[in-house]
């Protein structure tokens, strides 16, 4: 019964995932926020929401800090394979290729966050008291260099689309309002059937008996990321390479950056003074995948390496396998 009801979320998130990532294209084009700030931020919310519900029930019910960071790294490994995932379905030349280079400023902002996580975590350890109230200094650190990041971000964006040349109108029989309508609902059922989701992993999780650290960062991630991947491939069919990225990058952000939603629910303490070090493999590897990221988006190549994928994607899913490994055989099955 509970993989009817695995398969039943990831069946609603295909469709409501795919008229999301259109409607949010309309948008794009009907406000003139752009691709890359629509992505970055209206459907990275959205799609990051079952990873925040996750998280925050894992701390707040259970009483499992473990769970909930794992969760949230667990997403940022697993959303950048969609990247290679992606580069996959793309023709003819490799994604990273079609993809602006102002993408690289999203990718240097969750190394960022995830170097500060990886910090907080090795500080905790030393100094489980550093904090403002419960909630972690690392934690408040994350969210205030988001929100001026975000802020930057906006301002680049919307004055790199006055210069633009204006792109061909795709949408211009749908009025505003019902694309707008058209998201909201599209918005909620993807939110909805992504946070049963998360409840359906942690129930395989519990009825397997796996270890909360590598079932949070793998498991419950690959699960609660399912929206961003329909969405990125969505968007890649609609000719929205920008806004696939951005949606991807933007989720990675944001899932660290709930690292303060989090705490702020983990009543006992500073969150990341009450994990495991076997998430400090996640976030280094979250931080290569990264790099690898903006050395695919400098370094444009019109053919990709392997006739079918880029040398990047390679790069990418390997250092997943990797990490994934590192925590099979390590304390994260604890």
């Amino acid at each position: 019964m509970v993989w009817f009801k695995f398969v039943l979320c990831v069946v609603i998130i295909l469709f409501s995932g795919t008229k999301l990532a259109r409607y949010g294209d309309a948008i794009a084009e009907k406000t003139g926020l752009g691709r890359i700030w629509v992505g970055l931020v209206l459907l990275a919310i959205i799609t990051s929401m079952p990873e925040v519900v996750t998280g925050v029930s894992s701390v707040a019910l259970v009483g499992r800090p473990d769970l909930g960071l794992g969760t949230l790294l667990g997403s940022c490994i697993f959303n950048l394979v969609i990247i290679a995932l992606v580069d996959v379905l793309c023709h003819p030349g490799p994604v990273l290729n079609q993809a602006s280079s102002r993408h690289t400023q999203l990718a240097g902002v969750g190394i960022l966050l995830a170097a500060i996580t990886a910090g907080g975590i090795v500080v905790g350890e030393k100094f489980p008291d550093l904090a403002l109230g419960w909630v972690g200094i690392t934690s408040i650190i994350v969210l205030i260099l988001y929100l001026v990041a975000g802020r930057q971000i906006f301002r680049s964006e919307r004055s790199q689309q006055r210069v633009l040349p204006a792109s061909p109108l795709k949408y211009e029989g749908d009025s505003t309002e019902a694309v707008w309508l058209k998201f909201t609902l599209a918005a909620v059922v993807v939110i909805g059937a992504g946070i049963w989701l998360s409840f359906v992993g942690d129930e395989i999780a519990e009825t397997y008996r796996l270890g909360t650290t590598f079932v949070g960062s793998l498991f419950l991630a690959i699960a609660t990321s399912m929206p961003e991947l329909v969405v990125a491939i969505t968007a890649l069919r609609l000719g929205a390479v920008d806004m696939a990225v951005a949606n991807i990058l933007g989720a990675n952000m944001l899932d660290i950056t709930h690292i303060f939603t989090v705490d702020l629910f983990y009543s006992k303490g500073a969150v990341l003074a009450s994990v495991s070090r076997a998430h400090l493999s996640t976030a280094v590897v979250t931080i290569v995948m990264s790099l690898i990221v903006i050395l695919g988006l400098r370094f444009r190549q019109k053919r990709k390496t392997f006739f079918v994928i880029s040398w990047y994607a390679v790069a990418l899913i390997v250092l997943y396998i990797l990490g994934a490994y590192a925590l099979f055989k390590g304390v994260g099955l604890g």
